[in-house]
């Protein structure tokens, strides 16, 4: 299939709004809903996301940073933005722009009460999270009463949800772990909602959690991996649809004698007579040093065509001797033809980590 365009990132709205409604499926009637869109709506279109996702009647978002928050706000994005990991540096801007912050250490309520107060916030809605076992971020179950008093003793903050993070959700072996932490941050809710005097909303589960734990989904549940086409299960992803598919052309196609190499640092070395294509996509774009020699492989034409030596800062080379081609070919990095999960796993890598990698510099088109 000839193709005269560029390296392209399709993002299919239409294949979101299915992962949606999938998982929404799964939740009780009441149960709350929080779409993560950080890192560009893990590695798509943030805005173009958000927007369809708002459309669909999605209760929060969630984002890295204020940055990110921001970029929504500015976007039209009116649904509530939980920031999960701020900075105290932006809480002003985090403010005006009306923002919610995850706070998660004593520093960080402590400035954000500060900052509150130096606004004349009343009641500013704040998220506390909870270490029950993932030691990334969070408070321990411990900190209870220390956070409780602060936050008694001001009118600036007032807690809208207690929230934790499973730490292997999608892992079978490691069900009696996860039960455990559901089991901590039940106690905690207890404890934390007895100390305030009221319960705010709760919330534990990610993806993996709502597929494999659905009776500790809270009052709501946050899903980001799950909307862009994958479930950390081969059987789940069959009822997905991929939301991203990569795709590039061929520049250029070289036929290589036996001896010869290919690429920087003689990173291939011929054994035969070979053919192979050069495309204009490299590790700028995302495509990382560890899909080249050999390990991960594109589809030209229906067919697998490895990735030979070293990826370029911008190309790569791809072995097509046994695929009839031709220069200005589609070629497919990962879509409904192999999906991202198998082109991650050819590195020993996952999907979420060549999803979020694609460069800005890729041209994105929206498909509605």
């Amino acid at each position: 299939m000839t193709d005269l365009g560029e390296t392209t990132l399709e993002i299919d709205l239409g294949a979101l709004a299915h992962n949606y409604a999938y998982l929404k499926k799964r939740l009780h009637k009441d149960t709350l809903f929080l779409a993560v869109v950080k890192a560009f709506a893990y590695g798509s279109d943030m805005v173009s996301v958000a927007t369809k996702l708002q459309e669909l009647g999605v209760d929060y978002f969630a984002v890295a940073y204020v940055k990110e928050g921001v970029l929504l706000r500015d976007a039209g994005i009116t649904v509530p933005i939980l920031v999960l990991h701020p900075q105290p540096k932006n809480f002003g801007e985090l403010i005006d722009r009306c923002l919610e912050p995850s706070v998660y250490a004593t520093r960080v309520l402590d400035a954000f009460i500060a900052a509150a107060t130096q606004k004349k916030q009343a009641d500013y809605p704040v998220h506390v999270k909870f270490n029950t076992g993932l030691n990334r971020l969070g408070f321990k179950a411990d900190a209870i009463p220390g956070i409780a008093e602060k936050i008694r003793a001001q009118k600036a903050i007032k807690v809208k949800s207690l929230l934790s993070h499973l730490a292997a959700s999608d892992d079978r072996d490691q069900t009696e772990f996860t039960q455990g932490q559901i089991t901590k941050f039940r106690e905690i809710i207890t404890r934390m909602s007895s100390a305030l005097g009221y319960l705010p909303i709760c919330h534990l589960l990610n993806t993996s959690g709502v597929l494999h734990y659905p009776e500790a989904q809270f009052t709501m549940v946050r899903s980001g991996i799950g909307l862009y086409g994958f479930g950390n299960d081969a059987n789940i992803d069959q009822m997905l649809r991929p939301v991203a598919r990569l795709s590039t052309v061929i520049s250029q196609i070289h036929h290589i004698a036996k001896g010869e190499s290919v690429g920087y640092n003689h990173g291939h070395i011929a054994q035969n007579p070979m053919i192979t294509a050069t495309l204009p996509i490299g590790h700028a774009d995302g495509i990382g040093r560890q899909y080249g020699r050999g390990r991960a492989a594109v589809v030209i034409n229906g067919k697998q065509a490895p990735i030979v030596g070293n990826v370029c800062m911008d190309m790569i080379m791809v072995d097509v001797t046994h695929i009839n081609c031709e220069e200005g070919d589609s070629v497919v990095i990962f879509g409904a033809e192999q999906s991202a999960e198998q082109f991650a796993h050819a590195a020993d890598t996952i999907s979420y980590e060549i999803l979020t990698a694609i460069s800005q510099r890729v041209s994105r088109r929206i498909i509605q």
